[in-house]
């Protein structure tokens, strides 16, 4: 699959994986769509990429809102070669165990996993139809299968997001839709589980720091 000259969408492009998946895009000539809720990180995967000889945009937002989407979807188009979407956004919020988690903590991880990945399969899967052929691709965690203290609705978003993806490639077999787990990677998630508070966070602070060289 040669995706040259076509543009991509991908969320959480203001850091960590995002970025180093933006960038490596860049690298091989893909043109890109980079959101995320906070501008100035964001700008600044934009001009790395810019950098790289591609056009790049910046749509600055929470992508399980639908008019943000839209806008994502909107700027790709005006690029051309609108070709799908990398969905990497997500939020984490660990530490507490399920019923000592806010409501409006809850809701945010499932929001920006699940929420977003519909808003993006709701907006972009038609033009994507339209024009014969796309991707979309979801990044996905081990944390769908498996069940650890004080991450419960990062586990429930990823295991609902894996089931979504799988369903849009049953629904739209015109489209490579597929889930992407990366494995351990450092990022920013890593060292919020590692400094948790709750009721998970001591099982947290054992697995978490283990994947790090830093005394704690």
């Amino acid at each position: 699959m040669d995706l040259t000259n076509k543009t991509l969408i991908v969320t959480g492009a203001s850091r960590g994986l995002g970025r180093a998946l933006a960038l490596e895009l860049a690298r091989v000539g893909i043109n890109l769509v980079l959101s995320a809720r906070t501008p100035e990180p964001l700008q600044e995967t934009q001009a790395h990429v810019s950098g790289l000889g591609v056009k790049a945009e910046v749509v600055v937002g929470d992508a399980a809102v639908a008019q943000t989407v839209q806008e994502m979807v909107m700027t790709a188009q005006s690029l051309g070669n609108f070709y799908g979407f990398i969905h990497n956004a997500g939020v984490l919020n660990p530490g507490p165990l399920l019923w000592e988690l806010p409501e409006n903590q809850w809701l945010e991880v499932i929001d920006s996993h699940l929420n977003a990945g519909y808003q993006l399969i709701r907006q972009s899967v038609p033009q994507l139809l339209q024009a014969g052929s796309g991707i979309g691709v979801f990044v996905g965690s081990g944390a769908a299968s498996s069940n650890l203290a004080g991450i419960g609705a990062y586990a429930v978003a990823k295991a609902a997001l894996e089931h979504l993806a799988r369903q849009l490639a049953t629904e739209a077999p015109q489209i490579t839709s597929f889930v992407y787990r990366p494995g351990v990677v450092e990022t920013h998630m890593q060292q919020q589980a590692r400094t948790a508070v709750g009721g998970g966070s001591q099982v947290l602070h054992r697995v978490f720091r283990g994947y790090s060289n830093k005394e704690y």
